[in-house]
Order: C-alpha cells, then structure tokens, then sequence
C-alpha cells in the first residue's frame, strides 16, 4: 500500500526539522545503544496501554480440507508510527504481528527502515510525509508518536492539527499514544547545559526557558576531531494538563496520563509524560 494525501514538503516553510543533514549528523549522539536496549519494555507499555495483545497476529485456521501449509497469517492489529525515524520502535511492533505504518519526513531514516524490514520480511510501509498531512480516515487501531517528537512546529496550530488528523485516522475506539517531555519535568530537571562524549563525539548542549517556559530553547554543538557541527531548536512544552486539554479538544472522548511505560502516575516522580488519548466507539 502506498500512502495517501500527500503534499508536496515545499508547500510548506522549510523548518529546521527539514534538513536531513541534521538528522544524519545527530542520529547517532540521539538513537545510541541505550535507546535501542530500552526498545522491547517501550513496545510492551505502549502495547499494554492501547489494550493491544503484545503478539498481535495469530495463525488462521485451515478450510476444511485444506491443509495446514494453505493456512496465511491473520492480520494483525494496524498501527501508525508517527514520526518513526529509522524505525526504531516501527519494526519492533511488526516483529510480534503488529501491520505497522511509519511516516516521516527524513528519507535516509525511512531508507534505512526499509532496508531492515525486508531484510526481515515484516509486514510494514514507510512513508515519506510530514505529520501535518498524512491522514487515512477510519484505518488503524493504535496510533504512536514516541520519543519527545511532538512540539517543533513553529505555528502551534500544527500541534492541533497532527492530534486531528490522527483521530480522524483511528478506528472507533483507538488509542493515540504520545511519549514527550512534559513542562513539569523541564522545569523540574533543569539545567543550563552539559557535555558528555557519545558515538565518538564530544556533545555540548546548552538550554533556556522561552516565552514563560512555554518552550525550550535547545543548542547542541558536535566536535569530533576537526569537525564542529551546531543547530538550535526550540521545542513547544505542554504541560500534561494543556496536552490532555488539546487531545480533546482534536476528538479523542478521553484521556489518560502516565508517569512512565509501567503506568506509573505523572506526578513529581514522573520520569516522562506518556499521554493515551482514547477515540470514542
């Protein structure tokens, strides 16, 4: 299946997320061996929390008469990986029978992804889409934006805009699962700045509160031998209240908010902010 509704990327601003040589620089020092090991407990909580079984398809019984090699593999529960990037957790799911869908907007990402699912003969389809356009109506059971991917658009009208779209693409009683840094936790954990070596590289950072911390200001600088690499972003903050309030406000009848992928409170030990929101049935 091929995706639909698309437009055109130059319709749009070019955005700081559009530029894929900032994506290939940073993959490495963001998606390190830590996030890849954390990848089985993250499917298991969002699989749990949209009330999915964690192994989705099941083998359908033979006609009568038939036999068993004419048996295929029932299909399992749809899901929408939005902003999927390389497929970290897109492939995960379509291992234990999830029909997987990853969109994104970075082609080396979704390249990558589908070089790993055929390799492994899963039953998944990467899209090349920004989040703002992608939309099909009344198709998957669960929807997922992980990863604190949600909050870079410079209008916050395509915040509401990506939460409306997924709902109008979820059947009726699916769940949208968003993973993101939550403003209680940014002010809670602040600092100005740090700097650590991954991947090889030297990584210095540095942070402040814009607008009455309604988002973040981010500044990262890459050194590796000879070679100095900087970008700046800011990322929109919701408190779990203002998201909980937008997710409504887009469709969903209800929702749910957590602490962390055991379903833990979001209070002042939340370790992120996991928002479910819940289509009416």
């Amino acid at each position: 299946m091929t995706g639909q509704n698309k437009s055109p990327h130059q319709e749009r601003p070019q955005e700081w997320f559009n530029d894929e040589s900032f994506w290939n620089y940073y993959a490495p020092i963001m998606f390190d061996d830590a996030h890849w090991a954390e990848v089985p407990a993250v499917a298991d909580g969002l699989t749990r929390l949209a009330r999915l079984k964690l192994y989705g398809a099941s083998p359908a019984r033979p006609r009568e008469g038939a036999q068993a090699s004419d048996c295929v593999q029932a299909p399992g529960p749809r899901i929408l990986d939005l902003c999927c990037g390389m497929g970290r957790i897109s492939l995960e799911l379509a291992r234990r029978g999830f029909a997987v869908t990853g969109v994104d907007i970075t082609r080396s990402f979704l390249e990558a992804a589908r070089d790993d699912s055929g390799y492994e003969k899963l039953n998944t389809e990467f899209i090349l889409e920004d989040a703002r356009s992608f939309k099909r109506p009344l198709y998957f059971d669960t929807a997922v934006n992980l990863y604190i991917s949600f909050g870079y658009f410079e209008n916050p009208d395509d915040d509401f805009l990506v939460l409306r779209n997924v709902c109008e693409s979820l059947k009726p009683g699916g769940a949208f699962i968003i993973e993101t840094l939550g403003k209680e936790i940014a002010v809670r954990d602040f600092t100005q700045g740090e700097w650590f070596e991954r991947s090889g590289y030297t990584v210095l950072t540095e942070y402040h509160a814009v607008d009455s911390w309604a988002g973040l200001h981010n500044r990262w600088i890459l050194i590796k031998g000879g070679e100095r690499i900087e970008r700046t972003f800011t990322q929109r903050l919701y408190a779990a209240s203002e998201l909980r309030a937008l997710l409504l406000k887009a469709g969903f009848a209800s929702v749910e908010l957590y602490g962390g992928w055991d379903e833990s409170p979001y209070d002042q030990n939340a370790a992120q902010l996991i928002a479910v929101g819940r289509k009416g049935v």
